[in-house]
């Protein structure tokens, strides 16, 4: 039997209506599948937690959480409680302690779904984002020096290693020959005003692509990408770029795809050595939190993500093909993609769906 112990942290805001959800299509999948079993560690935390305690997890948090084999995360954020305090408390942590170093942000333009983008089809819009995920512009380092006088000096330092820096590179390269539809791989720079990072990214780049002749590359700088984002999103196929870069583009992605409510992401340690995580790109959404309309298909597709990863490929197929199915026949949508239906709604519609795929 293939049992799995799960570390679930629901969040903030619509965080823990979402993976209710996610929840419930795992219960479903493991009922009917005498080989298959989930057990859930739940972890409360997140702003109640800071607001209770100072932290938004405890001292021994990782440490807890290390011992499973997998994360669904919900969202992290609060409208009271500054950004950089909430993240950096919580899921940035969570991403460096387990060397969580390949984040894979898909976007598909889906049956059913209609993308501001005229004139685009089911299937045109069909891209993965591999985004490096510890260091880049998020590592924190840097300071302050004088705060709060007429001489204050604050500094904000870019860290690219060239083990973090390959990683990601390769783990777009790979992914890209393992997809095998355009044979692209769009590396998204700025070398052109960052003339240490990001030259030494597109060094890097051109190094790992030759160990991949039969793969097409191209260079593009972040803010040509994300021109061409909204002007023909369906010329890309697999994209690598740096941690903040990635971030911007993925989103702008996500929206092109027809709604911030269908974008999962995957946050893999490769070695395995640590548990990866899983989560929806959208954030906390404190405008719609307890109010149950919040779309939970970008957190059930980050379940097939994590079924995928932990080496059960048929789940994984069957609540992708449920979440397609369930958008192409349109019973039951949030009001993001024009709908009126509930988050529990939309979850039980991809439970009855997974029964029949």
């Amino acid at each position: 039997m293939a049992d799995y112990n799960l570390a679930i942290i629901p969040g903030d805001g619509v965080g823990p209506e979402v993976v209710a959800e996610g929840r419930k299509v795992l219960d479903a999948l493991a009922a009917q599948d005498a080989e298959l079993n989930f057990r859930y560690t739940e972890f409360s935390w997140g702003s109640a937690y800071y607001r209770e305690t100072g932290r938004m997890m405890p001292e021994d948090g990782l440490a807890e959480v290390s011992a499973c084999d997998a994360i669904l995360f919900g969202a992290v954020g609060d409208p009271e409680i500054p950004d950089h305090i909430t993240l950096q408390g919580l899921l940035l942590p969570m991403r460096r302690a387990f060397d969580q170093g390949v984040c894979i942000r898909p976007a598909y333009l889906y049956p059913g779904v209609t993308s501001p983008l005229a004139g685009k089809e089911a299937g045109d819009i069909d891209l993965v984002i591999f985004r490096e995920n510890t260091e880049g512009e998020y590592a924190p380092v840097g300071g302050r020096l004088y705060p709060g006088t007429p001489h204050e000096i604050v500094m904000q330092t870019n860290v690219f290693t060239r083990r973090g820096t390959e990683r990601i590179i390769r783990a777009a390269f790979e992914h890209c020959v393992k997809r095998n539809k355009k044979n692209l791989v769009t590396s998204v720079t700025k070398s052109n005003a960052q003339a240490f990072g990001m030259v030494f990214w597109d060094e890097v780049f051109e190094a790992v692509s030759a160990d991949y002749p039969q793969i097409r590359t191209e260079s593009l700088l972040v803010d040509r990408v994300a021109m061409d984002l909204v002007r023909w999103p369906e010329a890309f196929d697999v994209m690598v770029a740096s941690n903040l870069f990635a971030d911007i583009i993925s989103d702008i992605a996500a929206v092109a795809t027809g709604s911030m409510g269908l974008a999962a992401s995957a946050n893999i340690n490769p070695e395995g050595i640590f548990p990866s995580m899983f989560e929806s790109v959208h954030g906390a959404a404190f405008d719609i939190a307890g109010q149950g309309i919040a779309n939970p298909l970008a957190t059930i597709s980050a379940v097939g993500m994590m079924l995928d990863h932990l080496g059960q490929p048929e789940s994984a197929r069957r609540v992708e093909a449920a979440v397609m199915r369930s958008l192409e026949e349109r019973r039951f949508v949030t009001g993001d993609l024009g709908g009126s239906a509930t988050t529990a709604q939309v979850g039980d519609e991809v439970v009855r769906l997974v029964g029949e795929v």
